[in-house]
């Protein structure tokens, strides 16, 4: 039996793939805006056209050119510490027990931040929505793949004295897949795994199975999107034998034509082959998505029921970057509630 909007709403969830420039809400971008100077369209609906992407798009890299309206956003201390808190309160509204949210550092660095300020922003930001929210939250530190190695490393730098903090998660790279696939990042990734920074990567989102492969062959623990999967179903053994959680993200993959139809998403692959794997949203304004409709679609599409739904989450909290303790506690408490 399908379960109702409302009901998937209130299913604890954990989010592990999750872009902080990519999922502000247009409440916050106009506060932003205002805090910016920047002056934006008054009506919501020409707003989101800035933000948001349609079905129309041809390509990830197209996709990506909607994050160009937030970057000047996400220039001050207060503009980043609102925008972590923004994501932590959507993600709470519908019951995300744990988050990690992925931000990029190198963007925020216009005017008067460093990388080292900006990435401290975003902490308090997560820091403040844990104080008064019901969610746990992680910032993951994005490098990216047009940028230099030496810029990555820079960013990576910046955060290591936060790794004490319990609220830094890892890091991550993002960006133009196709023409930066793991084995340019090689220096970033080496100076991540010499410092002891969990790493996710993202990895078959432009139809290049192989970068999932090489991804973690370069000790990636989990693999954001993974879509490619469905072209060389044979890596599934390789995904499994190494432990790696795939990242899943349906709604952008659609937009991006990662996949061309629904057909080619992996899903039947990463049930078949037991892979670990977790639902998330990537985007949630550029995609106009929340976790719950990401739940309906896999309901809809895949049949994906109740109790596939919790061992995601289980999957994901196994994957998460946070302490035993942390995952111990977020075990019990899914199994308790899906039960």
């Amino acid at each position: 039996m399908s379960l109702s909007i409302e009901t998937l709403k209130q299913l604890p969830k954990i989010e592990l793939h999750c872009h902080l420039d990519g999922s502000l809400s247009l409440h916050t971008i106009r506060t932003l805006a205002q805090m910016a100077g920047i002056t934006v369209p008054a009506d919501d609906q020409a707003l989101a056209k800035l933000t948001q992407v349609d079905d129309q798009i041809t390509s990830l890299a197209e996709y990506l050119e909607k994050f160009d309206f937030v970057a000047p956003l996400l220039q001050t201390a207060p503009a980043l510490e609102l925008a972590a808190y923004d994501v932590m309160r959507q993600a709470a509204a519908e019951n995300v027990r744990y988050i990690e949210i992925r931000f990029a550092p190198a963007f925020s660095i216009e005017k008067d931040l460093t990388l080292s300020t900006a990435i401290q922003a975003v902490l308090t930001g997560i820091a403040k929505a844990e104080s008064s929210l019901p969610i746990k939250g992680r910032l993951l530190i994005c490098g990216m793949r047009q940028l230099t190695n030496q810029a990555n490393i820079d960013a990576f730098q910046a955060a290591l004295p936060f790794q004490s903090s319990h609220h830094l998660a890892g890091i991550d790279f993002a960006g133009n897949e196709a023409d930066f696939p793991p084995d340019v990042l090689k220096p970033a990734i080496e100076f991540a795994n010499q410092h002891g920074l969990a790493m996710t990567l993202h990895a078959g989102e432009c139809h290049c199975a192989h970068n999932i492969y090489e991804a973690i062959k370069l000790g990636a623990k989990r693999i954001g999107h993974g879509t490619a999967l469905y072209q060389e179903p044979e890596l599934a053994t390789f995904i499994k034998a190494n432990h790696t959680c795939l990242e899943l993200c349906l709604t952008s993959n659609l937009q991006t034509k990662a996949i061309n139809a629904i057909s080619e998403f992996p899903y039947d692959l990463i049930i078949k082959n037991k892979l670990s794997a977790c639902i998330n949203t990537d985007n949630r304004t550029v995609s106009n998505t929340t976790l719950t409709k990401e739940y309906s679609r896999f309901q809809d599409h895949f049949g994906t029921d109740k109790a596939q739904f919790l061992a995601f989450n289980l999957a994901g909290i196994a994957a998460a970057f946070c302490d035993s303790k942390e995952k111990t506690a977020l075990t019990m408490a899914f199994k308790q509630a899906y039960a």
